[in-house]
């Protein structure tokens, strides 16, 4: 193909774009499920494409445990399953390991590589690598401040920034004083910036909190400490919906009268959010990130393709869900795509 995605970029604004039309909630065969794609969610055949068959890896820096991470997978398979792509799904949260995992991919000579970039400079030199086997990689979830920097050829996520800073808008309408910003994974980029952006726009105070979490009691038992030490807390922020569903239990056990709210969603949030135990959360559509970046690989191949233009970011979200629309997405959510 004429035109190379390894030149040089400008930083462009980042925009938003329409979601991909079709999406179809279909399986797929993955190097660890061998499930056929089934029936979408209205009834009608899944189809795939009639392209040589592709094979393509998803990389990410997913921790045992956080469901998040299934409803990615999920949207990559549905892609798969379409596009006719053998997708090769691998995960560690350390950031030299998952190096590792995308030069194995290498190795394996795959047709496109997906990955995350929660601590990109780890990324640097094995995206060079792929790029000169000539190999395309597009980025997802965590990166957007970096993805062009490193010369992925697209990106699909939320930046993370603007979300923070929406959050932090929706914690002054809600006449919050004092919020804990509760950091599951020290040197994430993305949540850092999360944190970061809630910090800008909260008129109030903000503290970041580091837990372990891969320790799901010890996050407990910081949070709970936290909130007996601080007893004028009103707010926690969680990263993630395990970790907002962890501070509810410890607003309960320290008995302190702090509200909970999160990024991202799965369909135990969303019943909390129903219940009145989560206030709201902030749902980047981690499903679609997933589909996207496996059907953006399949249309370079196939059709030169570039989504954002090759130069701007795909952005899934940030968008909120309250008592207002979760009975809406709690049906998607029930299915493990929301």
């Amino acid at each position: 193909m004429d035109r190379s995605y390894s030149r040089s970029r400008r930083l462009a604004p980042v925009v938003a774009v329409a979601a991909a039309a079709a999406l179809t909630l279909a399986g797929c065969s993955s190097s660890s499920g061998g499930k056929k794609a089934e029936e979408s969610a209205e009834g009608a055949s899944a189809g795939k494409a009639n392209t040589p068959r592709m094979t393509v890896a998803l990389v990410t820096h997913q921790s045992a445990g956080d469901t998040f991470w299934d409803i990615v997978r999920k949207g990559a398979e549905a892609a798969a399953a379409k596009d006719n792509v053998k997708l090769i799904y691998s995960n560690d949260p350390n950031a030299g390991n998952q190096a590792n995992l995308v030069q194995n991919a290498i190795d394996q000579k795959v047709d496109g590589i997906a990955i995350t970039l929660a601590k990109p400079d780890a990324m640097k030199d094995v995206v060079s690598k792929a790029k000169k086997a000539g190999i395309p990689v597009v980025g997802l979830n965590s990166g957007v401040s970096e993805w062009q920097k490193l010369g992925l050829m697209e990106f699909f996520g939320q930046d993370e920034t603007v979300a923070g800073e929406a959050l932090g808008k929706r914690l002054n309408e809600a006449g919050a004083k004092k919020a804990v910003c509760v950091i599951q994974e020290q040197g994430n980029i993305g949540l850092e910036q999360r944190c970061a952006g809630v910090k800008k726009t909260f008129e109030g105070d903000v503290e970041n909190l580091n837990v372990n979490g891969t320790d799901m009691p010890s996050v407990k038992s910081t949070i709970t400490a936290k909130l007996k030490q601080d007893s004028d807390t009103d707010y926690i922020v969680a990263l993630g919906a395990p970790f907002a569903l962890t501070a509810a239990q410890s607003v309960d056990e320290s008995g302190s009268k702090a509200k909970v709210a999160t990024f991202d969603l799965n369909k135990q949030l969303t019943g909390a959010i129903k219940a009145g135990t989560i206030e709201f959360a902030v749902d980047q559509q981690p499903y679609l990130q997933g589909y996207l970046a496996i059907d953006s690989l399949w249309l370079y191949k196939n059709n030169g393709n570039y989504m954002g233009g090759g130069e701007q970011p795909v952005l899934t979200g940030p968008a909120f869900v309250d008592k207002t629309n979760v009975e809406t997405i709690d049906k998607y959510a029930a299915k493990g795509t929301r």
